[in-house]
C-alpha cells in the first residue's frame, strides 16, 4: 500500500492544513514513516513527543494512528512470500545487469546483531522465512535457503520450496551446493556490509577451492530492486540510569581503555548494539524486544568515544548523560572517523565486525589488531548491582508466571483456549510488574505439534487449541529496567500418555543435572552441556540446540561469548554470568518439551579437600514446574530432592505477591513429591 493512500494519514494531512501552517507534511510524514520502522513496543510513543513535544492531544492520537497504520503497511509488505517469484526475478535481472553469477543473501545488517530492522529483513522480504538464524543464495536458474536445526521444519512452512530449495546448513553446507551448482571461473558476490571479516575469510578459503570467485558489490541488489524499502528506524534514545547499571559510563570507558593500553592499541570499534548500550549506559528501542539503539562506536585509548549515530532520535538528557567526552556525530560520518585511524593500531572483533569496515581501516593505513571485542567479557560478568537487579526481576516475573499457569488450569479444560490468547493473556500478567518494558522476545505459544517446532511463532493461520490429552510449551521472557528473563514451562492438558511423562521426565533430570552442577575454576559451558543430555542419551533421544546461552542486564536476551553447548567454547564460566539451563525434547507432529530456567555463576561452598576453586550455579527463575508431567519413578532421591527444594523456593518467593485462588493453587502445585 502507497503511504499517500493511507486514510490516516489523509487524515492527519487534513488536520495540519486546518489549524496550522507551521509544520511541513512532507517533513513529518518521513519522520512517521521512520518512526514506523522502528518496532511496535509501549515505548515508541516517546518519539512522537520528540518529533512534535508540544503538539495538542487530538494532534498527537492522529500521529499514532498515521504512524501505526504506515507500520501495519511496512510489515505487510516486507513479509510478503507470495511475492517472492516476481522478487527473485527481479533480483536475478538485477544480478544479470552488474554481471555477477550468485549472489549470497544473509539474515545479518550491518551491526550483526541478532535482530535487525525492517530495512535490513533482506532475507524474509526475498523468502518469507522468519526465524532468527538462515542464508539464501541465488544463482541464475537455482536458489537454496540454508537453515541450521531449529528451523528444519519452519522453513518448508514459510518458503516456497519450488523457488528455493531448503538445505541444513551443517549436514548439506553451502560448499556443496555451490560444487553442484556454480561452474569455475563463475563469480558469488557479496554485500562487504553485511558479511563480518571472519565470514568472508572463510567464503574465500571455499570459492578458492571451487575455483569461482567471490567479488563485494557496492550497491545491494535487493536494495536496487526494493522500491518500497523502510527507512532505518527512529525510536527514542535515553540514558540507563546507574541505579540499575551499578557503574558509570566513564567507569567503563576507563576500564576499556586500560584493556586498550595494556595491548598497545589507539582505538577500538564497535558495532555490536547490546556493546554500545553496555558502555555508554543508553538504551532504545529500534529492534523489537531489545533496548537497543542502532549506531557505531570508535574508543578511545583516553577513555573519549566518537558515537556515531542519527542526532534526531537523541532524547534531551542523553547527551548531558554521555558528557563531554562522548562525541556524537551522524551516521554519515561513520567513514571519515575510520579514516582518521591512519596509521593507528585499531582492534576489531573480525566475528562481529563487517567486512567493509575491515576494507576502510586497511584502506586507510591503519595497523589492525583481530581479537574478541573487550567489552564482552567485562558486559557478560555481571556487577552487584545487576545481578540483585535480576533477582528482584525474576521474581515479579516468575508471580506473572504462575498467575498464568494457574489461569491455564482453569481454563484450558474447557478446550477453547489457542495459542493466541494464552500469549496475549500471559503478556498482561507480566505487564502488570514494576519496570515492565517489553518481552525479551517473541513469545512461543506451541500446542501439541506446534510445540515441536523449537522457535515457532504461532499466527492466525498456525494458531490450535490447546488440546486435552497433548503438552503446551510456552517459552517467554520479560524485559524490566532491573533484569531480563527467559522462562520455558512445558504443561500437560489434561492427562498426558506415558510415553510424554517419560520424555518430559528425562528433560527435567537433564535440567537438574546441570542446576546442580560444580565445577573447577577455568570449565567452558561446552565442557557441561553433556550433564543436561545424558538422561535423554542413554534413550537414544536428543535435542538440535544449546542447552544454554548467555543472558544481559536489561539487554539482549541472547548473550555472548558464554554458553552451553555442543559447540566448542573456549570461554570460562565466570561468577556474574548469566545463562539459560533448557534442555528439550520434541517429536514431530506430536508435541514438543523444554525445562528453562535461567542461572547464575557463583562460586561454590568450599569443598572439603577440594584442590581448587569450584563454581556453582544460582537458579534465578522461579515459578512450579508441571509435577503432573512427571514419572516420579524415573527420578533418584537426589532429584526428587532438588525438586522439592526449588518449589519450596517458588512458593517462598512468589507466595507474598499472589493471592486468593492464585495461592491455594500453587500451595497445591508446589507440594513435596
Amino acid at each position: 500500500m502507497s503511504q499517500h493512500t493511507l486514510p490516516a494519514l489523509s487524515e492527519l494531512e487534513q488536520y495540519l492544513h486546518s489549524k496550522t501552517d507551521d509544520i511541513d507534511f512532507s517533513v513529518l510524514k518521513s519522520s512517521l514513516a521512520a518512526a514506523a520502522a522502528a518496532p511496535d513496543r509501549p515505548d515508541n510513543d516517546d518519539i512522537l513527543d520528540h518529533i512534535l513535544p508540544d503538539a495538542p492531544n487530538e494532534l498527537r492520537i492522529l500521529l499514532i494512528k498515521a504512524r501505526n497504520s504506515l507500520r501495519q503497511s511496512i510489515l505487510s509488505a516486507v513479509h510478503a512470500p507470495e511475492k517472492s517469484q516476481d522478487r527473485l526475478n527481479s533480483l536475478r535481472q538485477e544480478m544479470h545487469s552488474q554481471t555477477i553469477d550468485g549472489f549470497i543473501v544473509p539474515l545479518n545488517d550491518e551491526f550483526h546483531g541478532e535482530a535487525a530492522p525492517a530495512a535490513s529483513e533482506r532475507l524474509k522480504w526475498l523468502t518469507g522465512f522468519t526465524g532468527s538464524a538462515g542464508m539464501a543464495t541465488v544463482l541464475a536458474d537455482k536458489a537454496a535457503i540454508f537453515v541450521d536445526g531449529r528451523y528444519t521444519l519452519q522453513v518448508r512452512q514459510e518458503v516456497n520450496t519450488d523457488l528455493f530449495t531448503p538445505r541444513h546448513v551443517s549436514d548439506e553446507p553451502l560448499s556443496n551446493w555451490l560444487n553442484d551448482n556454480m561452474k569455475p571461473g563463475q563469480s558469488l558476490a557479496y554485500d562487504p556490509w553485511l558479511h563480518t571479516e571472519s565470514n568472508i575469510n572463510m567464503l574465500s578459503k571455499m570459492a578458492k577451492q571451487l575455483e569461482i570467485s567471490l567479488v563485494a558489490v557496492d550497491k545491494n541488489p535487493i536494495d536496487e530492486i526494493w522500491t518500497d524499502r523502510p527507512p532505518e528506524p527512529l525510536a527514542l534514545v535515553v540514558p540507563h540510569s546507574d541505579v540499575f547499571s551499578g557503574e558509570t559510563s566513564a567507569a567503563k570507558r576507563e576500564r576499556i581503555a586500560a584493556l586498550l593500553i595494556e595491548t598497545g592499541q589507539n582505538a577500538s570499534v564497535h558495532t555490536l548494539p547490546d556493546v554500545n548500550a553496555w558502555l555508554l549506559n543508553l538504551r532504545g528501542a529500534d529492534l523489537p524486544s531489545t533496548p537497543f539503539a542502532l549506531g557505531f562506536s570508535i574508543l578511545h585509548k583516553d577513555s573519549t568515544v566518537d558515537l556515531y549515530m542519527p542526532t534526531e532520535k537523541l532524547s534531551a538528557d542523553l547527551i548531558p548523560h554521555l558528557g563531554n567526552a562522548v562525541r556524537v556525530h551522524d551516521r554519515q560520518e561513520f567513514e571519515s572517523g575510520l579514516k582518521a585511524m591512519s596509521g593507528k593500531r585499531v582492534q576489531i572483533d573480525p566475528a562481529v565486525t563487517s567486512q567493509w569496515i575491515v576494507s576502510q581501516l586497511e584502506n586507510a593505513g591503519a595497523h589492525i589488531t583481530r581479537a574478541d571485542d573487550p567489552c564482552m567479557l567485562p558486559k557478560a560478568t555481571k556487577n552487584k548491582t545487576e545481578i540483585d537487579g535480576t533477582r528482584t526481576a525474576h521474581i515479579r516475573d516468575g508471580a506473572a508466571i504462575t498467575k498464568f499457569l494457574h489461569w491455564l488450569s482453569v481454563e484450558t479444560p474447557s478446550g477453547d483456549i489457542d495459542e493466541l490468547t494464552a500469549e496475549r493473556k500471559l503478556r498482561s500478567f507480566r505487564e502488570l510488574g514494576d519496570n515492565f518494558k517489553d518481552l525479551s522476545f517473541s513469545t512461543i505459544s506451541g500446542a501439541g505439534p506446534n510445540g515441536a517446532i523449537v522457535h515457532y511463532r504461532a499466527t492466525p493461520e498456525s494458531n490450535r487449541k490447546l488440546e486435552v490429552g497433548n503438552l503446551y510449551l510456552v517459552d517467554s521472557g520479560g524485559q524490566y529496567l532491573d533484569g531480563t528473563t527467559d522462562i520455558t514451562r512445558t504443561v500437560a492438558i489434561g492427562t498426558p500418555t506415558d510415553e510424554m511423562k517419560e520424555r518430559f521426565t528425562l528433560v527435567l533430570k537433564g535440567h537438574i543435572a546441570l542446576a546442580q552442577a560444580t565445577f573447577p575454576t577455568g570449565t567452558s559451558g561446552s565442557q557441561l552441556d553433556a550433564l543436561a543430555r545424558l538422561p535423554l542419551w542413554s534413550r537414544g533421544l536428543d535435542y538440535d540446540h544449546g542447552t544454554g546461552h548467555g543472558v544481559g542486564s536489561y539487554l539482549s536476551v541472547h548473550e555472548g561469548p558464554q554458553r552451553i553447548s555442543k559447540m566448542p567454547s573456549t570461554v570460562a564460566l565466570q561468577p556474574g554470568m548469566i545463562l539459560s539451563n533448557e534442555p528439550g525434547y520434541y517429536k514431530t507432529g506430536e508435541y514438543g518439551i523444554r525445562i528453562e530456567n535461567l542461572v547464575t555463576v557463583v562460586p561454590s561452598p568450599r569443598i572439603n579437600g577440594a584442590e581448587r576453586d569450584v563454581m556453582a550455579f544460582e537458579t534465578l527463575t522461579f515459578a512450579p514446574i508441571d509435577q503432573n508431567a512427571i514419572d516420579i519413578d524415573l527420578l533418584d532421591s537426589s532429584e526428587k530432592d532438588w525438586l522439592n527444594s526449588y518449589h519450596q523456593s517458588v512458593w517462598d518467593k512468589i507466595s507474598p505477591l499472589v493471592d486468593g485462588d492464585v495461592k491455594d493453587w500453587l500451595k497445591t502445585v508446589t507440594a513435596a513429591l
